[in-house]
């Protein structure tokens, strides 16, 4: 492999692989606080166990998010010298303040975990929610830095690479942060309680006490109710970042949409592939109109087409497949939460029925088709501004280390990855085995 093209592949795989863990750290806090709350204000013993055993979940994957994440800190030194030099200079001030973010999310979770039951219940409601603040927090001022490699804002450079009138607050607050920020907290939480979802369909369809049934149930509701609103609230993230990309990506959203020709009235173009050499959507299903509405709000809107660009600098073309996948997933996902939601008030909770089984499996699918998403997302942001890493200030060829014999290193880290994810089921599994759910109801009838 070309030394940049295995930098992007080594890279690429330490951030999809800490983003699994990174994203249910930021998603199961949230559901974490809700059970303590509802524990609090409805009196019911189930949702403190989910609270207890969510917490356990969450401990052992926080315990991989933390080494996974060092390992990504240290490959943008070691990688992306170029990137880190300007980085360095104009947008260190997230990394700096995500230190106490970290500070805060790791205190507060040691007390909720070794002292929770003897706080009083508002002050371990409070303790848990500066854990999910401080897990949001580091989400956040991670995400500042991407967006600031997508709208870089907040300095100058001279032709001779030289930075120059740095204002790191506006480097912080660039043009896209607001939007992305969001889009990416509530697909954490969307993705997190989609997660909790799958393991209670799963558990559901398993022989139990009705006692355990009931547990379940209860946290399958719960978990279906904040992932279909965090999955609308990002339907609508998500177009304000296609508008962000209207306005200061354009060879992205042209590359997302494979669109050539620059237009008004222009079409959405849904499914298919980007073909290279016809150099037009194949397969999809185009929606007259709506790229233009969508981009800026009327139908008559222009947007940009790839042709309005050097072609050296356009994205490459299965970006668009990355954006259907991640838009189709993400309304997929909102539509099976809506669905099973309906489900449940029409025939679960009035007339007493229970989920049918090919629900309950769809629901099981939910979570890992969730975190694909996310990865799909991701790929699409970095994918998507190829061949920029600093938009329009610096290529990922100038970015990229010159070091070779990258190859032995990333196969090494591989390996690490794979034992690691294997290794972090087998201690949930075992875990969860050792404590089914019954005995910690057993406890609770026995008090």
């Amino acid at each position: 492999m070309d030394t940049v093209i295995l930098a992007r592949s080594f890279f690429g795989t330490s951030l999809g692989f800490h983003i699994i863990f990174a994203t249910l750290g930021v998603g199961l806090p949230l559901m974490i606080v809700i059970a303590e709350i509802l524990h609090l204000t409805k009196k019911d013993k189930h949702y403190s166990i989910m609270a207890k055993r969510w917490t356990k979940a969450f401990a052992v994957l926080l315990g991989v998010a933390i080494p996974s994440g060092t390992i990504v800190g240290v490959q943008l030194s070691l990688l992306w010298p170029g990137f880190m030099e300007i980085v360095g200079k104009v947008i260190s001030l997230p990394f700096q303040i995500e230190i106490f973010a970290f500070f805060i999310e790791a205190l507060f979770m040691s007390i909720y975990v070794y002292a929770a039951d003897r706080l009083p219940r508002y002050f371990r409601i409070i303790t848990v929610i500066f854990v999910a603040f401080g897990a949001v927090a580091s989400a956040i001022l991670i995400t500042a830095v991407n967006t600031w490699m997508n709208t870089p804002d907040g300095f100058k450079i001279k032709p001779d690479g030289t930075i120059y009138d740095v204002r790191p607050w506006d480097a912080f607050f660039n043009p896209s942060f607001v939007s992305s920020a969001m889009h990416v907290a509530i697909t954490a939480y969307m993705t997190g309680a989609f997660a909790v979802a799958s393991v209670a369909a799963f558990k559901l369809m398993k022989k139990q006490s009705e006692d355990e049934a009931a547990y379940h149930r209860k946290g399958l509701l719960l978990s279906l109710m904040v992932a279909f609103s965090m999955s609308f609230l990002s339907s609508i993230t998500g177009h304000h970042s296609a508008q962000i990309l209207h306005e200061y990506s354009p060879e992205k959203l042209a590359a997302a949409e494979g669109l050539f020709e620059t237009t008004t009235y222009a079409p959405l173009a849904i499914g298919g592939y980007t073909d290279p050499e016809t150099e037009e959507v194949k397969y999809g299903i185009e929606i007259p109109w709506l790229l233009s509405w969508l981009a800026g709000g009327t139908f008559d809107t222009e947007v940009k087409g790839l042709y309005e660009f050097p072609r050296e600098t356009w994205p490459p073309f299965y970006v668009h497949t990355l954006f259907n996948l991640m838009v189709g997933i993400g309304s997929l996902l909102l539509a099976v939460a809506g669905a099973v939601l309906l489900y449940w008030w029409f025939f679960v909770r009035k007339k007493g029925s229970r989920f049918p089984k090919w629900m309950l499996w769809t629901l099981v699918f939910s979570g890992p088709l969730s975190m694909l998403c996310i990865e799909f997302g991701w790929v699409f942001s970095c994918s998507g501004r190829q061949p920029w890493t600093i938009y329009r200030v610096q290529t990922t060829g100038e970015a990229a280390t010159k070091a070779s014999d990258l190859g032995p290193l990333f196969a090494l880290f591989l390996l690490l990855y794979i034992t690691l994810g294997i290794l972090t089921i087998l201690i949930l599994k075992a875990y969860f085995k050792r404590n089914p759910v019954s005995k910690d109801l057993e406890k609770l009838s026995s008090y």
